[in-house]
């Protein structure tokens, strides 16, 4: 058993800053009191304790009362993506068989048909209250949160996260990042990815502050790490190029009192890296995934120069090994060993087995180094292989990101009669007249087989909803 995070938070500090948003602040009690009213709201319109309700709304104010109100409910929250099609949507809520779907006014048109009852936000704001008694202890084996994987290789996956897995995320991310009372994260990440919700997790059990943002700007994001007025943030590589460049642009560093910037979501090209070096900006390279609730391993700021490129060692209470590798340096299936791997799935992979002899394969492709560092090469759904060689699209993402002229790039596989497949290389430029010559920069600085053999100009990359390259559709856009 474990504490309800948000009773114990507001009695140990009622009246510190929990969440900030758009100029609004809410304290910790008075979070505690909205959830247990608009918790009641929902018994009134017939929602029970332990229910599995679907939430669809974007990351504001008015997510996080819902989700503190099922979680006052103990109910399982079946977190939907915003970026996802009807169709897409259909089968989620299809397979996670929820008995009622909290909506954002604004977003009710988006959503498939469906028999499963609807409960506007305006609507849950205008319920009465049943009066009740919420439990003061949770149970840590119960599930918490169900958010779909990407679907990367076929269905996607409604993977179980429970109030277990939770707290070992934000338990191992305070021994590697400290706490201090003065301590904020800045959420641009959406509250339904794994990401933007640990970071909530992590707020009201650390008891810190949340300044939540509907979506990335990095005009503005800039100025408030140039200020100061935040101390931890978790951006992807596209989100973390923006923010470097609009530094760039303004001659600026951010300020001593932000204290370390989170960078996930895929390995990020080295390029980036020290440019965001040289705006004063610690990046900390991390390793995680939905089934692992989060980060798994971190890399230290200490060691984020000497080791570039590396996501770190596991974090204290986690284990990562490299399936059949012999000495280090091995490439290999990376495993992952944790409180924080998910006890198992739901619908169609309710079946499934998470872990093997208590192992989590994560499906992704990397090594250990010497010293333990690990080093993520990439998806293993995403590996080219041209004329039997192994050829990983992040290293020449990497080396082509580094080019001035390139401000995104993604590489994925396309079929060749005479190599099986040949990397193709998709670009989001800068400079359109520079990308030229991109084909000659690569071949100083990559094995010829793995020059991408078509560099193709477009004017975006396809991505989801946490802004993750989605490799597997680049062929689209030819």
């Amino acid at each position: 058993m474990v504490p309800n995070w948000i009773t114990q938070r507001a009695m140990i500090s009622p009246h510190r800053t929990a969440l900030r948003f758009d100029k609004q602040a809410w304290t910790y009690k008075q979070l505690n009191e909205q959830s247990k009213q608009y918790a009641s709201k929902l018994i009134t319109l017939g929602i029970e304790r332990g229910d599995r309700v679907a939430i669809y709304a974007p990351s504001t104010p008015a997510i996080i009362q819902m989700m503190l109100a099922c979680m006052q409910l103990k109910c399982e929250m079946v977190l939907l993506n915003l970026r996802l099609s009807a169709y897409e949507l259909a089968y989620q809520l299809d397979d996670a068989a929820a008995s009622a779907i909290l909506v954002a006014d604004e977003l009710v048109e988006r959503l498939p048909e469906t028999a499963i009852v609807l409960h506007r936000f305006s609507a849950i704001e205008a319920a009465a209250e049943t009066p009740s008694l919420f439990n003061d202890t949770w149970d840590d084996a119960a599930t918490m949160t169900i958010m779909y994987t990407s679907g990367t290789t076929g269905f996607p996956k409604g993977v179980r996260q429970t109030v277990g897995n939770h707290v070992a995320v934000a338990t191992s991310s305070l021994y590697n990042t400290g706490l201090r009372d003065d301590d904020a994260w800045l959420c641009t990440m959406p509250l339904f990815h794994i990401s933007g919700f640990s970071m909530l997790v992590k707020c009201l059990v650390q008891g810190v502050r949340l300044d939540l943002y509907k979506k990335f700007d990095e005009k503005t994001i800039a100025t408030e790490l140039v200020n100061g007025t935040v101390s931890h943030m978790s951006v992807v590589a596209v989100t973390l190029e923006r923010l470097i460049t609009e530094l760039e642009a303004r001659g600026a560093v951010v300020s001593p009192k932000f204290q370390m910037m989170l960078a996930g979501g895929g390995p990020v090209p080295e390029s980036y890296l020290l440019r965001g070096f040289d705006r004063g900006i610690h990046i900390a390279q991390t390793y995680g995934m939905t089934e692992t609730a989060s980060q798994v391993a971190t890399l230290s700021s200490e060691d984020a120069l000497r080791k570039i490129g590396s996501a770190g060692k596991p974090l204290f209470f986690n284990h990562v090994r490299i399936d059949g590798a012999l000495k280090p340096g091995d490439i290999g299936e990376i495993c992952v060993k944790s409180a924080q791997v998910t006890p198992g799935y739901i619908g169609r992979f309710s079946q499934c087995d998470s872990t093997k002899d208590g192992w989590l394969h994560t499906g992704d492709v990397g090594y250990l180094d010497a010293e333990g560092y690990l080093y993520v090469v990439d998806r293993r759904s995403d590996l080219i292989i041209s004329g039997g060689e192994n050829i990983y699209p992040a290293e020449i993402e990497n080396v082509l990101a580094a080019h001035p002229a390139v401000k995104e790039v993604g590489v994925c596989g396309i079929d060749s009669d005479e190599w099986g497949q040949v990397p193709a290389a998709f670009i989001v430029a800068k400079d359109a007249a520079q990308c030229t010559q991109l084909e000659a920069y690569c071949q100083e600085r990559l094995a010829h087989y793995k020059v991408p053999k078509s560099f193709h100009i477009v004017e975006e990359l396809p991505r989801n909803g946490s802004n993750k390259l989605m490799r597997r559709h680049l062929k689209d856009l030819l």
